[in-house]
This record gives structure tokens, sequence and C-alpha cells, in this order.
């Protein structure tokens, strides 16, 4: 069959840098860093006291307050950064067919502040079963594209994506491939995240997955330096909205940009360690490549995973350096976790933006607090250490890789 092109033609962003797509993109080409003190509770006693939290976030700027009580912030956030993609794009939802329009999204945890609360709540109850009857739908990761499917009537394909920090990723290739074989108009997709309690900051301390840097948290979240000591942990919601590309320039849209491939691999190797010598990630940005018919000397920008954990960030680089070989050293590569923290679920939708923002501004936002490069890396890739750089840039491949082996990549292209 012949397949459709599919163009991103809407942007929403809600993240510890900003909670607009502007104030986001801005602050990351600034290279500012969004970790601060835990503010949500109480980190005396936890190994890791510092996040990227949103900040000066009102869901009453989107929601009705009757509404607001029966959404986990996951879905809070989800549902601003879809009303600010639906005023980006001026789709104007009287005009569509809802049953060509679809939701797609993707969380790794979904309610977990709310799941915390409840079970809380029953404990210090000395056991007396008084549940939200909104506990359920508050909790579930699929709920968030539920509830922007009714709050705009969009009829077409329903579901979420769970594959941990892959999980937007997911959505947002999902989405692109139903709309190229036909099945939709139109997809809001991307993904969210709020993960930052006492469960959720514990459990990963248990881990050993974050950074306790306490005593400096600006320059905790350190990919591919020599001294990074994990991730810090983040917040937020990204949105998307893809498009058919016929549909959209009748409709006269502002495009910003091509998705011309999406690959989905797993490692088969290890519950939270990525493969040693990256072969996951190879075969998942090969796919994307191929998928939308891209030569490799045709990539500008890689947006790594680089989530500055001291196995992950070594398996890419090799990856990076067996999927693109000499041309490697022509890539601009950056993470911007460095500035942003890690939004587990959210990730993919966030750092699709920066990958999507960066094509249409020329701009490569900066890998922040790489001080000295790891050893073990080769020195000669280009991290777009400390500093934003100008430069053209024609496609961008944005990688997430989520606990569990789980990988995916999209490629985006400018017109």
């Amino acid at each position: 069959m012949e397949l459709k092109r599919v163009v991103v033609t809407g942007l929403g962003a809600i993240t510890p840098l900003g909670n607009s797509v502007d104030e986001y993109w801005n602050n990351l080409t600034k290279g500012v860093s969004a970790a601060k003190p835990i503010t949500r509770f109480d980190a005396t006693n936890f190994k890791t006291k510092f996040a990227c939290e949103v900040k000066d976030f009102n869901p009453t700027d989107y929601l009705d307050r009757k509404e607001v009580r029966k959404m986990d912030l996951f879905a809070q956030y989800a549902m601003a950064a879809t009303e600010q993609a639906f005023q980006d794009s001026k789709i104007d939802l009287e005009k569509i067919d809802p049953d060509n329009a679809g939701v797609i999204w993707g969380t790794g945890i979904g309610g977990i502040i709310t799941f915390m609360d409840e079970v809380r709540n029953y404990v210090l109850g000395n056991g007396t079963p008084r549940f939200s009857p909104f506990f359920i739908p508050k909790m579930i990761s699929d709920i968030a594209s539920g509830h922007i499917s009714m709050k705009y009537n969009l009829r077409g394909p329903n579901y979420g994506t769970v594959s941990a920090c892959a999980s937007s990723t997911h959505a947002i290739a999902d989405a692109f491939n139903l709309i190229r074989m036909g099945k939709a108009d139109f997809f809001v997709t991307g993904g969210s995240e709020a993960a930052i309690n006492e469960a959720g900051v514990g459990g990963f301390n248990s881990l050993q997955a974050l950074s306790t840097r306490n005593d400096n948290p600006l320059e905790a979240s350190r990919p591919f330096d020599k001294d990074r000591d994990g991730f810090v942990i983040g917040e937020g919601g990204g949105a998307l909205i893809l498009e058919e590309y016929e549909h959209a320039v009748k409709r006269g849209a502002k495009i910003y940009c091509e998705v011309t491939g999406a690959g989905m691999t797993a490692d088969a190797h290890h519950l939270t360690a990525p493969h040693p010598e990256g072969k996951g990630a190879i075969r998942v940005m090969q796919q994307a490549l191929k998928d939308g018919n891209t030569d490799r000397d045709e990539i500008d920008y890689v947006n790594v995973h680089g989530t500055a954990t001291p196995l992950g960030d070594i398996a890419e680089s090799k990856a990076i350096k067996a999927v693109f070989g000499e041309h490697s050293y022509n890539l601009n590569i950056s993470s911007t976790k460095s500035m942003t923290g890690h939004l587990l679920g959210a990730a993919g939708a966030v750092e699709s933006i920066a990958s999507i923002k960066a094509i249409n501004e020329g701009i490569i936002p900066p890998t922040i607090n790489l001080f000295e490069l790891d050893p073990e890396i080769d020195s000669k890739l280009n991290f777009t250490a400390n500093k934003a750089q100008e430069k053209s840039i024609k496609a961008a491949i944005s990688n997430t890789f989520g606990f569990g082996g789980h990988n995916a990549s999209v490629v985006f292209k400018a017109l």
C-alpha cells in the first residue's frame, strides 16, 4: 500500500523549565538547569533530596475545578499540554471528522501520587476501607487518553502506551504509523508523568538510579561526564498534533516538520541495564532510518536518551558510532535531560519537541554539566557541551530507552 505522509502541526509542553513550549525552549537554549530541592514532600530522610519539579502550574487555567478533582497530576499535565497543542495547531474541531481523529498517550507509571495517597489514607484510617470513587479512574495509566478524547470529542483509535521511559516515543510512533496507513487524519499524541513523591523518589533511590549530589542540584544531571552518578527525576508533559500531510495542507496548517520514520526494539538483556554494546539501541536507530528512507548522513542532530547513568551513556555513545560510522563526528549530540531531568514516560514527548524546535530554529540545545568527558567515551563526538550551537538541521533523531529493555526512536525532517 502507498503510505501517507505525516507532519507535526501543533505542540504543547508543561515542563520543569517552563509551562509553555516557548518558555521551555528558551530555557533549553540558555542552558538552564531545573533541578532544585524537593518541595512536594519532606525529603530530609531520603538519599536524594532534589528533583526537577514543574513550577507555578495551575490546572484551573485549563480545567474546571470539578474536573481537576477527578484527575491525578499526570493527567492534569496531559490536558494542559494538549490544550496548548490544539491552540497552536488552530484545528477547527467543528470541521473535522471526529471518527478519524485519535489519541495515543504515553506514561510510564500513571497515577502513582493518587495510589500512594489512597493507600496512606487507608493505613492511617486503621484499615477502614474508605477509598475515593475516583481512585481507580485517577490511577490507571490509560486515563489521560480517555480524558483527552472526551474533552475534544475524538472518536478514533484511543489508548495508552506503557514502556517505561520509552512510553511517549512509542505513542508518537504508533500515531505516526496509523496515520500513514490511513487509519486516521490526525492524532493527539505525547506523554506525561508525575512521579515526584515518596514512592517515586524512594523507589528509584533503592535502585541506586538517582543522583545524590544534594550539595549541588544544579550540576547533578551530568550526561556523559566522568563524575555522573545517576539521573535527576523530573515531571511534566508534552503534546504533539500529528496530521496527515494533505489534511494539513488543505486547512492551511502551519507545519513544523515531517515525521519520516520510527523504530521499536527490545534489548532482551536486563531489567534496568542496557545491553553493554548498545545492540538494541543500534537496531532501533537503524530501523527508524530505514523506515523513513533516510540516509544516515542526512541526520544532523541526535537528541539522545542520555540519562547520566554510568552504563547507559556509554552504551548509547557506542550505538551512535555503530549506526553513523564516520558521520558520527559530524553530528551534534545533546542530552536535554541535563536541564529538564528525566521525565520518565514523558521524556520522549518533551525531547521530540526539543528536536522539532531545533530543526525550526537552527539551534542545538546543549548538554550542560559536561565538565570532563568519561574516558570510555570517544572524545571526538560532539556532545554540544555546555553551550547551544547554531546549525542548519535537515533531520534529527530522538532516542528513548526504558527499563525492561524497551527502545524507541523517531526521525523528524525539515520540509
